[in-house]
């Protein structure tokens, strides 16, 4: 298997297991925030009726689905990026350093 189709299956295996989970992250956060400063609205965060506990977990969770969906990203980036053709790992290119022959 080439190096391009490693990365496609790595960028979407990256995609269906941090993407997606991401997205649905992001959405129950900015609910939750909404959810607390919405006056009278029905609050129960893990036993919790404060605003303050729900505003905190839907920013808590709106961060960690950030981290989340960057990781797709990322991983699509480093494994899809074309590398130079002069650089060839494991080998070391001697090249004469100008003004050394003086």
């Amino acid at each position: 298997m080439d190096k391009k189709t490693q990365g496609m299956i790595a960028t979407v295996a990256a995609v269906i297991l941090c993407g997606c989970p991401g997205l649905v992250g992001l959405c129950s956060g900015a609910i939750f925030a909404f959810a607390g400063v919405v006056p009278g609205s029905e609050i129960d965060v893990f036993g919790s009726s404060e605003p303050a506990a729900a505003i905190t977990t839907g920013i808590v969770t709106l961060c960690i689905s950030i981290i989340f969906i960057a990781i797709p990203i990322v991983v699509g980036f480093l494994m899809l990026r074309e590398k130079p053709e002069d650089v060839i790992e494991g080998e070391v290119i001697e090249e004469p350093i100008p003004g050394e022959d003086l």
